[in-house]
C-alpha cells in the first residue's frame, strides 16, 4: 500500500508549482464574469434572464446543481448520457433555455453548434466545467457559457461566466463567499500533510467538508486567492499533464473496463479524467472502497437514485449506478498511473 502521505485523487491541495513564472492574461475570455461557484453564476443568469418557459437539463448531470437551478425555474430533462446525445428529446417553446454540456470533456460541440443555428429563438448555456479551456469552449456560438474552475484547477472555488457572442453578464452578489476561507485552508493543511508535516488528516478534510457545505451555490465573487492565482496558473501545463495521465491509464486498461473507447476525444481536448464501467453498482461501489483502501480516492459522477430528486431517464440513471472516475490529473506521476492500472486490473 501507498504510504499515507501518497493519496491520489481526493480534494486539490496548493502547490506554488502550478504557476507560471509570468501571469498570462489569455486563458479567461475577453470579457467575463467570476463567481464562487458555476452554480452560483447559473443562478445569477437564470435570474438575469428570467426565462418565461422552462430550463432544459441534460438527464446525466449533477443532480444537485439541477435542485438548486429548479428553485429558480421550472426544468425539463433531455436524454444526454456518456456516448449518447438525443436531440429529439429536446422540445423546447419559445422563452425555453437549455444548458448544454461537455460531458467529460470529450464532446466537441459540433451537434450544438448546428442546433444553436437551427433555433436562434433559444437560448442555450454551455456548461464546459469538465473543460474550460478547451476547443469547444473557445470557439463556442452560444450565447452564454458558463464552468465550476475547481473541478479542474487547485484553486479553493470560482465559477466563470462569459458570453461568446458578448452579450451582458450579471455581477456576482456583494459580499465574500462563504466557506472559501475554510477550503482555502484545506489546500494549504493538506499542502503540508502530503509533504510529510505533523498535520492531521482529519483537520483539513473537517474543513474541506464544512467549506464545501458552506460554498454551494454561492453568487458571490471568488475569493481574493482564486481571483490574484487564475491569470497565473499554468493551465496549458495542467491540461496537458492531465490528458497524458488519461491516454496513459486508458492505454493501460482492458477496454471493457472503460466508459468510452481509448483516445475517444477531440483534438486539443483535455479529457475530464478516465470512467470506468462497472458490471453493476454492488461492483462499483466494491470498487469504490477497494481503491480508497489503497489511499486513491475516485468521485461518483453521478449518484441519480430514483426515489429521490432524479431525471426521470432509467437508462441516464442506470449507468450512474455503474460509473467510476479514476483521479489521474496533473497531481499523478507516471508510476501512480501505472499503480492504479494494476489496481484495477
Amino acid at each position: 500500500m501507498l504510504p499515507e502521505s501518497r493519496e491520489i485523487g481526493s480534494e486539490f491541495h496548493w502547490d506554488p508549482a502550478v504557476l507560471l513564472n509570468v501571469a498570462q492574461d489569455g486563458h479567461l475570455p475577453p470579457v467575463h464574469s467570476l463567481y464562487a461557484t458555476g452554480c452560483g453564476a447559473l443562478t445569477a443568469l437564470l435570474r438575469r434572464l428570467a426565462p418565461a418557459g422552462r430550463l432544459h437539463v441534460p438527464s446525466f448531470f449533477c443532480l444537485g446543481v439541477a435542485e438548486a437551478l429548479s428553485a429558480h425555474v421550472p426544468l425539463a430533462w433531455y436524454h444526454h448520457r456518456p456516448g449518447g446525445l438525443s436531440l429529439e428529446t429536446l422540445r423546447t417553446r419559445p422563452g425555453d433555455v437549455v444548458l448544454a454540456q461537455n460531458l467529460f470533456g470529450r464532446e466537441d460541440g459540433t451537434v450544438w453548434r448546428d442546433w444553436i443555428a437551427a433555433h436562434p429563438g433559444v437560448t442555450v448555456i454551455e456548461d464546459h466545467s469538465h473543460d474550460p479551456f478547451g476547443p469547444w469552449a473557445k470557439t463556442s456560438t452560444a450565447p452564454y457559457a458558463v464552468a465550476s474552475l475547481r473541478k479542474t484547477l487547485p484553486v479553493p472555488d470560482g465559477g466563470l461566466l462569459w458570453s461568446p457572442r458578448g452579450l451582458d453578464l450579471p455581477s456576482p452578489a456583494s459580499g465574500a463567499a462563504p466557506g472559501s476561507d475554510l477550503k482555502l485552508a484545506a489546500m494549504v493543511l493538506k499542502a503540508a500533510w502530503l509533504d510529510g508535516h505533523p498535520v492531521a488528516k482529519d483537520a483539513f478534510r473537517t474543513l474541506q467538508q464544512q467549506g464545501e457545505q458552506a460554498l454551494l451555490g454561492s453568487e458571490a465573487p471568488p475569493s481574493a486567492f482564486t481571483a490574484a492565482v487564475l491569470p497565473a496558473l499554468d493551465i496549458a501545463g495542467l491540461r496537458a499533464a492531465a490528458t497524458r495521465n488519461a491516454r496513459a491509464l486508458e492505454v493501460l486498461l482492458p477496454s471493457h473496463l472503460l466508459l468510452a473507447t481509448p483516445g475517444a476525444f477531440p483534438r486539443g481536448a483535455a479529457p475530464f479524467r478516465v470512467q470506468l464501467l462497472c458490471p453493476d453498482e454492488p461492483a462499483r461501489d466494491n470498487l469504490l472502497r477497494h481503491l480508497a483502501a489503497h489511499g486513491i480516492y475516485a468521485p461518483v459522477h453521478w449518484r441519480q437514485p430514483t426515489d429521490a430528486f432524479w431525471s426521470g431517464d432509467p437508462e441516464a440513471a442506470a449507468l450512474a449506478t455503474r460509473i467510476l472516475t479514476v483521479p489521474v490529473d496533473h497531481r499523478c506521476t507516471s508510476a501512480d498511473v501505472h499503480r492504479m492500472a494494476t489496481l484495477l486490473k
